[in-house]
């Protein structure tokens, strides 16, 4: 007969058991990930300041920049008031120029480089490098440069054609469309190039042209860069101020950039009141339009365009 010994409890053990954790350190979460909300944070202050001091100029009766340094110290919507009752400056005419410019500009250079991209990236002829290579080098050249050469060619043509002429906005406009094939067709050259080549081989099987590749398939996929390129259009016409002074004469047909210069320029007048109020209203339909691309600006490239 076989005897067993009885098994005796086990004495639980003195020494804790850890879970794998290390305990939370402040220096060393400061030293990974720390630094780096401090880092946002200060640049979220940086950049919001300026925005919430001309709001609360805009906001103060006073009138002037040195008693807002107390933020919505005193709040009033007299600025705003002055803006749309002074015939001097009809501030309402230069929003809708500025508007009416602007998008037409925005369409006319996402159009223009398109079709210039278009051809650098699909087609094969000669020059090619040479036209891509001239579009950077006359953007080393600032635009100040041309000022004195648009305002003659603007004169000469006026005696012409009063329409391109001087103190016209279609001249203007024109201006703006010239430069349209510049940064702004390099960076949609790079774009159509990242389009698979393949969509177009399969649409010309099928008998399409390089129009109707251009127009029903090809720009729906770019549609990121149309956008983007739209957007800094836009922005750059509205806050133009050397080429429009230049060209617009007559108040009422002045964009904002220059109209709004009328209400500080003036030695002993000056009103940064309603000028922080106008610098308010016209950063409206920048905002508005950034929204409204962002849906594709953040969106894919060629999401479902290949199965």
């Amino acid at each position: 007969m076989v005897t067993t010994a009885p098994v005796l409890p086990r004495e639980k053990s003195s020494i804790p058991a850890t879970s794998g954790k290390r305990p939370f350190s402040f220096r060393r979460w400061f030293a990974a990930t720390g630094w780096r909300h401090l880092v946002g944070i200060a640049m979220i202050v940086f950049s919001v300041f300026p925005l919430l001091y001309v709001l609360s100029a805009s906001l103060n009766p006073n009138g002037t920049l040195l008693q807002s340094n107390g933020l919505f110290s005193a709040i009033g919507f007299d600025n705003y008031a002055t803006l749309f009752n002074s015939p001097q400056q009809p501030y309402a005419a230069w929003f809708m120029n500025t508007l009416v410019i602007g998008i037409t500009t925005s369409i006319g250079t996402v159009f223009l480089g398109a079709l210039a991209a278009y051809c650098f990236s699909r087609m094969r002829f000669t020059g090619r490098r040479i036209g891509l290579l001239s579009l950077l080098i006359v953007q080393i050249f600032p635009q100040l440069l041309a000022v004195v050469a648009i305002f003659l060619l603007l004169t000469t043509l006026g005696d012409i054609f009063p329409v391109l002429g001087l103190d016209n906005q279609i001249a203007l406009i024109m201006v703006y469309l010239g430069g349209a094939l510049g940064v702004n067709t390099y960076l949609m050259y790079g774009f159509f190039n990242t389009v698979p080549s393949s969509l177009d081989e399969a649409a010309k099987l099928d008998g399409a042209g390089h129009a109707r590749i251009f127009f029903t398939i090809i720009l729906r996929l770019v549609a990121p860069i149309l956008a983007v390129v739209g957007l800094l259009s836009f922005i750059a016409t509205t806050n133009d101020f050397v080429i429009s002074s230049v060209v617009l004469v007559t108040p009422e047909k002045q964009t904002l950039a220059v109209g709004l210069y009328q209400f500080v320029s003036q030695e002993f007048t000056s009103n940064w009141g309603v000028f922080a109020a106008g610098a308010v209203l016209a950063a409206l339909p920048v905002m508005a339009l950034f929204l409204y691309l962002q849906k594709y600006i953040v969106s894919g490239l060629t999401a479902g365009a290949v199965k």
